[in-house]
């Protein structure tokens, strides 16, 4: 292997760091640019002099086999922009000299790659290029904040259990919920209601087993993370193309099946045991992947400590086919179906309700991108999903009668068309639409009430609610990026949405600039106003509700880019976002759905609302990261931050959600082929409470708040530990993996959040996830 060979594996292998992300990658494509330089007399090529490399204009760089070129400007610059992912060669050619070529060029959907390319001297007899390894650089689109997660963090990082929402919590502006055993990402003081999640092009408003409409966090995840080949995550202002979601988006990109060959794997870890098939299509025309899961604690015990153990089945399919070199198809789906029975436990008297819950949800999509030449790319997406849950409480208080009941159905599809085009003065432009058809089934019962901890009053809002309607919602978006000058990048644009339930019109501008400083530090900031339907499980429950507003977020950011070297960056970023229009409840003036949203607790939820609504975020956040190379990899983050809200009364309290420190830290070290170890610590400070009432408390033998107190004390600070192991054997010829983990190897009691006693008639403190052991197998078959 050349010296050029070598390299060049490097560049193509650290990739997937070259870029923070695309802005949007709604046409599933990515981008490389770089720098065109020759060495000068009698140096050696790829060793540069003190007086640097001369930059060459008009050199032009292909791909080869898109016959996709472009030519170096008059410092040398090139970029190769919407390039569909894949593994090609790189020619590059100087006029009246022969084209140097290499293969193995891998460009990947959503990730941009900046690479130095050095060429010899001409006399030189063998020819050779020397193309630096990449660098991460923000694509041209990107202004706000973003990052890219690997598979290999999520698949051997201490604490993630091989689940992308658990390692995304390690990420700054992340905070761990009020349960270790639940997933929720609260991003920047937003409720967990607030996020996006995009598998493959696909809307997906939950993508967790045991998930409800009330929240966007589960226990476990419905995606198998040995599927996953990019993670792209936007926590502040970004682009036009998302809609519907106020603090950020979770984008994921599923692998392709093997093209040469039939393969498979069988894996046992904390999500269940599973096997993963693959193979090729047409002759390696294309490609399909199946992922089959189902958890198996239930065959070793009918009780986990709840009083039942859950039950859960997931399925992961992808089919991918090149109709031709500018056209490609692929479908997914990702099915989940979960039950659990929970029986009240004989030593604990406090146990009144037996629990009889379950549901599935299942999204498909199928996409066609078409490549227009050198001018540009269109996705075209339908998709549908669909999700239904169960749920039957019966209450020994009320000698075991029905006290709560839920049968909601809800489907979502859409349609939908995102064009990236270049066009001369706009340079970039993005636009596409979509229509969304939703088709609403509310169904939920509670004929006693329920004992609200905000009601001193017990067996408040007894209902029955019957609600069903079908809904379509049209929307739109246009963004364009401009350079204005050789530093500085311009991105504009917004979009439009008709939210026809709530008879509401939003337009949503937003803009960013970036500005780079030298060849490696750069400041950014930027701009937009977002918008977000109350979900239908509320707003549809009660007819008051359909006067809701959809809820408002502005953000501004700005912050400062480092990138130390091909592997390493520091970013320090400030920022601040405004509430308005968010739902509040007159029965409890203090209450905003915005302190809402970790719970498994749907009833809870179920009341009258009006917008009147409000509340700030502010924070400011360090972040050092290094990706995978020379044997480890390394994440730390420090983030300080204040949340307030304001319920029906208008009084800005703390958040339940406002966590002013938060401190995450993750290393993975692969000491060789054979041994990986990680480490994962985080900290919180204490997030707000509200105390009880005593004296009504007791008198009623249950939680009553004391709401002149609401969100005024603070629980004690949140610390956690996890370590990973994993040993890689041989099993006829086959590698196979065999990891073992503590969660909270110090078996911390974190505090969870306080309850009344019934029996005891005080108060009592639950607690999170002890010590909890992790162990796991992999093989390659």
């Amino acid at each position: 292997m050349s010296k050029f060979d070598r390299l060049i594996h490097a560049f193509s292998g650290l990739l997937a760091f070259s870029g923070l992300l695309d802005a949007q990658n709604t046409a599933g494509v990515g981008g490389l640019n770089g720098n065109i330089a020759r060495a000068v007399a009698s140096t050696p090529a790829g060793v540069a002099p003190p007086g640097g490399p001369r930059r060459l204009a008009g050199v032009r760089v292909c791909i080869v086999e898109l016959s996709k070129c472009a030519t170096s400007d008059e410092l040398g610059n090139f970029r190769l922009s919407e390039i569909r992912s894949g593994v090609y060669s790189l020619a590059v050619q100087v006029k009246g000299e022969p084209p140097l070529r290499q293969p193995g060029i891998e460009i990947r959907a959503g990730l941009d790659a900046r690479v130095e390319v050095l060429l010899s001297l001409p006399e030189v007899s063998r020819q050779e290029i020397v193309v630096s390894e990449s660098i991460l650089v923000a694509p041209e689109e990107v202004k706000g904040s973003s990052f890219l997660v690997q598979p290999r963090e999520i698949l051997k990082s201490a604490g993630a259990i091989q689940d992308v929402s658990r390692y995304v919590q390690t990420l700054p502006g992340v905070a761990i919920g009020s349960d270790d055993l639940r997933n929720d990402l609260i991003v920047r003081g937003g409720s967990p209601l607030e996020n996006l999640f995009v598998i493959d092009n696909i809307d997906i408003p939950n993508i967790n087993n045991f998930a409800n409409f009330g929240t966007s966090g589960g226990p476990v995840s419905t995606l198998d993370a040995n599927l996953i080949r990019d993670v792209n995550f936007l926590t502040g202002a970004f682009p036009a193309p998302y809609s519907n979601r106020l603090s950020s988006v979770l984008q994921v990109a599923q692998r392709e099946g093997d093209r040469k060959g039939f393969s498979g794997r069988a894996d046992l870890a904390f999500a269940g045991a599973g096997v993963i098939v693959e193979g090729p299509v047409a002759k390696g025309k294309g490609s399909w992947i199946v992922s089959a899961r189902r958890s198996f604690l239930d065959a070793f015990t009918d009780d986990i400590g709840l009083g039942g153990v859950p039950v859960n089945y997931n399925l992961n399919a992808k089919f991918v086919y090149d109709a031709s070199p500018r056209d490609r198809l692929w479908f997914v789906n990702i099915t989940g179906y979960d039950y659990i029975n929970i029986r009240p436990r004989a030593n604990e008297p406090d146990d009144t309700l037996t629990i009889r819950a379950g549901g599935w949800r299942s999204a498909s999509g199928f996409n066609w991108q078409r490549l227009f030449g050198s001018r540009g790319v269109g996705l075209l997406g339908l998709a549908h999903s669909e999700a239904a849950v169960r749920e039957t409480q019966s209450d020994r208080l009320l000698n075991q009668q029905t006290s709560f009941t839920d049968r909601t159905r809800e489907g979502e599809s859409t349609l939908k068309y995102d064009l990236s085009v270049y066009v001369p003065l706009f340079n970039k432009v993005q636009a596409g639409g979509s229509m969304k058809l939703f088709r609403v089934r509310l169904n939920a019962t509670q004929p006693f009430g329920f004992d609200s901890q905000f009601s001193p009053t017990a067996g408040i809002l007894p209902f029955n609610i019957r609600n069903d309607f079908n809904v379509i919602q049209p929307g739109g978006y246009i963004q364009t990026t401009q350079n204005l000058g050789k530093r500085i990048s311009l991105t504009w644009g917004g979009r439009y949405d008709n939210y026809r339930y709530l008879s509401a019109t939003r337009w949503s501008p937003r803009a960013g600039l970036s500005y780079r400083i030298t060849d490696n530090v750069s400041w950014r900031a930027a701009w937009g106003t977002y918008h977000q339907q109350p979900v239908f499980f509320l707003s549809g429950a009660f007819p008051q509700n359909r006067q809701l507003l959809p809820i408002r977020s502005d953000h501004f950011l700005t912050g400062l880019t480092w990138i130390v070297n091909s592997n390493t960056r520091v970013t320090l970023e400030g920022y601040f976002k405004r509430y308005k229009d968010y739902p509040v409840s007159p029965l409890f003036p203090q209450f905003s759905l915005a302190n809402a949203g970790d719970s498994f607790e749907q009833n809870e939820l179920l009341l009258p609302y009006v917008s009147f609504g409000r509340g700030r975020v502010r924070g400011l956040e360090l972040f050092v990261e290094k990706k995978f190379a020379r044997k480890w990899y390394g994440q730390a983050n420090w983030s300080w931050s204040r949340t307030r809200h304001a319920g029906f009364d208008g009084i800005l309290r703390p958040g339940s959600f406002d966590y002013p420190l938060v401190g995450n830290g993750v290393i993975g070290y692969a000491l060789n082929r054979k041994w990986d170890f990680s480490v994962r610590g985080a900290y919180l400070t204490g997030r707000p409470i509200t105390p009880f009432n005593t004296a009504l408390s007791a008198a009623q033998r249950r939680a009553v708040f004391d709401l002149a107190r609401y969100n005024s004390v603070r629980a004690p600070d949140y610390f956690r530990l996890d370590f990973r192991v994993d040993r890689t054997f041989t099993f006829r010829e086959k590698p196979v993996v065999l990891f073992v983990g503590l969660q909270n190897a110090t078996n911390r009691q974190n505090f969870a959040f306080p309850s009344w006693s019934r029996t005891n008639n005080r108060q009592t403190i639950e607690t999170q996830l002890g010590l909890f052991p992790i162990v796991g197998l992999n093989w390659k078959f």
